[in-house]
């Protein structure tokens, strides 16, 4: 909302109605008055963007109350900077939130519309990839929920990520269209825009007398124009704000090209300025795409300081009080640049000293690390940086002579650890590490989970964290229960308020009640019951979407998450692979029938995970159409994974896939999802598993492999694949029969790079982990055919899972790194 708000007495409107005929008449006046469609001839697409602004008008009163108080209060804000928000869809979410759900349902069947309908027409956001983006939205729901001030600072995506088809089976990637139509829950900000620079020079102004003043004069500028949209918090306790940025050209035509007759040339600076908003991780797998890349993470990082600083400067007349009023938190290393321009605009803009502007920065920032994979950490090539973005480079050399002196003296750095720490990279071209800046240039540095935790102490940050022994601290993600269980599982919702009353509702960790249902027959049948609603609803999606015919009863085994080689879902397919050799050789024994179920996509340059998809598709081809398997397993990747597919896929698991290589899942919140809603874990000692496995018990957590240690001194001593693919008769069958073309009779020779790679390096271990998974499946296979073990087991991770709320969470943040 627009916070410019005068210093004014502002007459309250008075509490809306919240009876159904009351909506229902704001319903059709809205429908008439705002969209111009008589209820006669209106469409599903004009009830839903109707009942949005109804609604919508519910919440504003309450934003507007919000933004108030922090005004009055003067209380702390916090600002979360992040390149992906993934929402999804948001009129579920804020009917809930506001306590709506029943009396708008009531109020649009009076008027013959079915709120569920309607709502699954509403464009599901494409502002994120997967579980960084997933947190975002969970913490911005979160900090609503728990009454913190706060802000959301991203990108308005056009396009966002991509809209996956498969043609073929393998992954096509065609734009999403969440926007084509508009956005009801959009506020646009005019007044609230800002110019960004790109490239340029930078002068030195001063005489031989007085300190050296740095002017930038960029060679380009485009306009951030900021749109808002409210995010409800649970009973609507307090909303904030999500402001995403827009680019716009200064000069949208070039009129002189234009009427010369060049009118394509005309339109570049619109082009070129759009161009920053249209694609969320646009590939960077050349040059082009690493500058527009560095582009985007710089225009949203500036944009959103300079609105932070303006907000401040409304209310205090200097700086000096920032840190105590503004807590910036950087979600992973994608907004790390705004360390260089928090400093630019106090030192160049503001005429703050050097070391003033660093102890304000540095008291301001904290940094959550969301990977120890080196090339996620991200770095930029210094020529690449300097031409972009010369104060800034000129700003990063400052703080690094800075920081490398103190270490030097202060800790007697050897050269060694001064090159691990510098914020250039010399192996090789040199490189601006924007891992190290997030570090430096934070009060704070949290892992997400605390095997994560530990491990940065002693891999990428190791030397920093010598430096800085009290900056890293843990905090677990979470995720929030409104959208993972009371929104997306209704049923097992009002089951659960059966059971144990209506406590969970507002302190998730009252779940814990529920433990003493856990083998109760009579409960136990209903909870299945509910499962298999869910089971059934999701095939009927498949059904429907892919043809693919699935059978409730069957175990539904899913894994969905970005396709990543470390995410092992290649582990997963070779089993199936293998498990269908089995079946197929001993057709006597009385084995389970399961579905495997893949969702999730691969990033457009990356060719051994779309590969991956490929083989999902082939293997599954061949599978579902043998007769031989009489049914007992099927493969089905289900396309284009996003929130609401996940809404869906969540709530209808019996067997939830956590199963990457120990040391490289940083936390991993698909799991907390899955186990809230009753799933089985069938996972790795990895992320938050560990944490996971102590809190539902070790016996009703399905672990296997290589622990991270085990991992890190397997690859030290020279891991040997081949040798342990020899000792494994399935795996070395399962293996052979992928790269030798069984599932690829077209191109017999598709998978045999892919085989190699595992045969002569294997970097994620599967080959290590093959046959403890396998085990590992069988034994999920025996609790399965033991109903009431495996309710039992179901039903106490239901129970045992409110720790993992994305409340706690925030809570910690709050007190321990915000002090908000």
């Amino acid at each position: 909302m627009n916070d410019s708000l005068p210093a004014v007495e502002i007459p309250q409107p008075s509490p809306r109605s919240t009876r159904p005929e009351i909506l229902a008449a704001e319903i059709i006046e809205r429908l008439t008055y705002r969209i111009g469609k008589d209820a006669k001839v209106a469409k599903p697409h004009d009830w839903l963007t109707a009942a949005i602004l109804v609604v919508r008008d519910r919440i504003i009163d309450r934003w507007m109350d919000s933004t108030r108080r922090v005004y009055e209060k003067g209380d702390k804000r916090v600002y979360y900077l992040s390149l992906e928000f993934l929402i999804g869809r948001l009129m579920r979410d804020a009917v809930s939130n506001l306590g709506l759900m029943n009396e708008l349902r009531d109020a649009l069947a009076s008027l013959g519309v079915d709120f569920d309908v309607i709502a699954g027409l509403e464009p599901d956001a494409a502002l994120g990839n997967g579980g960084l983006g997933r947190l975002a939205a969970c913490f911005m729901e979160s900090m609503a929920t728990v009454d913190i001030p706060a802000y959301g600072y991203g990108i308005r995506y056009v396009h966002g990520l991509f809209r996956q088809q498969m043609a073929d089976g393998w992954q096509v990637e065609l734009p999403e269209t969440w926007l084509a139509h508009g956005n009801p829950w959009e506020f646009e900000r005019r007044e609230s825009s800002y110019e960004i620079g790109f490239g340029g020079s930078v002068e030195t102004i001063g005489g031989y007398d007085e300190p050296p003043r740095y002017v930038w004069k960029p060679a380009e500028r485009v306009i951030a124009t900021a749109y808002d949209t409210p995010v409800v918090g649970w009973r609507a306790q307090r909303v904030n704000t999500l402001r995403l940025w827009s680019a716009q050209p200064i000069d949208p035509i070039l009129l002189d090209a234009f009427n010369a007759g060049d009118h394509i040339g005309a339109l570049r600076e619109s082009n070129k300025a759009e161009a920053l908003t249209r694609v969320l991780y646009p590939a960077d797998a050349n040059p082009a795409g690493q500058e527009l890349r560095l582009r985007q993470e710089y225009f949203f990082s500036s944009a959103s300081l300079q609105d932070i600083l303006r907000r401040h400067l409304q209310q205090y007349p200097d700086f000096s009080n920032l840190p105590d009023k503004v807590a910036i938190q950087l979600n992973d290393t994608h907004p790390a640049v705004s360390i260089g321009e928090m400093m630019r605009l106090l030192i160049d803009v503001h005429g703050l000293e050097f070391d003033e502007a660093w102890e304000i920065t540095r008291g301001t920032f904290s940094y959550t690390n969301h990977t120890l994979l080196p090339e996620a950490l991200e770095s930029w090539p210094v020529p690449l940086f300097e031409r972009l973005l010369p104060r800034h480079m000129q700003i990063v050399y400052a703080i690094n002579a800075k920081i490398l002196v103190e270490a030097r003296k202060a800790k007697n750095f050897s050269d060694q650890q001064i090159r691990a720490i510098s914020l250039i990279d010399e192996n090789g071209d040199r490189r601006v590490r924007m891992g190290n800046l997030a570090f430096i240039g934070s009060h704070s540095i949290n892992g997400v989970s605390a095997l994560h935790t530990d491990l940065m102490k002693v891999t990428v940050f190791s030397d920093l964290h010598t430096l800085y022994p009290d900056r890293i601290n843990n905090k677990t993600n979470g995720i929030t229960p409104r959208r993972w269980l009371m929104q997306c599982n209704p049923a097992l919702t009002s089951l659960i308020r059966e059971a144990i009353g209506e406590k969970f509702l507002d302190d998730t960790e009252a779940l814990h009640a529920l433990d003493t249902f856990a083998d109760d027959a009579a409960f136990q049948e209903k909870f299945a019951a509910v499962k298999r609603e869910n089971k059934v609803q999701l095939a009927n999606l498949v059904g429907s979407r892919m043809g693919v015919r699935l059978d409730p009863s069957a175990m539904f085994d899913i894994q969905i998450k970005r396709i990543h080689e470390y995410k092992r879902q290649l582990l997963n397919i070779v089993e199936a692979v293998a498990l269908y050799d089995q079946i197929r050789s001993h057709p006597e024994l009385d084995w389970v029938p399961r579905v495997k179920l893949f969702a999730g996509k691969a990033a457009p340059s990356y060719h051994n995970a779309k590969l991956i998809i490929k083989l999902a598709n082939d293997v599954a081809r061949v599978i579902n159409n043998d007769p031989a398997v009489r049914s007992l397993l099927k493969v089905v990747f289900v396309p284009n994974y996003n929130v609401s597919l996940a809404e869906v896929m969540v709530p209808a698991a019996d067997l939830s896939e956590q199963i990457s290589t120990a040391g490289m899942e940083a936390s991993g919140t698909g799991n907390m999802k899955f186990a809230l809603n009753g799933a089985l874990t069938i996972g790795t000692l990895d992320g938050a598993n560990v944490e996971m496995r102590d809190h539902v018990g070790a016996e009703n957590i399905v672990i296997f492999g290589l622990t991270a240690e085990e991992v890190a001194q397997a690859r030290a001593d020279g891991h040997e694949p081949r040798a342990i693919i020899e000792k494994s008769k399935e795996l070395s069958q399962a293996l052979d029969a992928i790269a030798s073309g069984v599932f690829s009779p077209d191109d017999r020779s598709r998978f045999t790079g892919l085989i190699d790679g595992i045969y002569n390096h294997d970097w994620f271990m599967l080959t290590a982990d093959f046959d403890a998974y396998a085990a590992a499946q069988r034994t999920v296979d025996q609790i399965w055919t033991d109903p009431k073990s495996w309710y039992s087991k179901t039903i106490r991770n239901t129970a045992r899972m409110g720790w993992f709320s994305s409340d706690r969470t925030i809570r910690q943040y709050a007190s321990e790194i915000w002090r908000a």
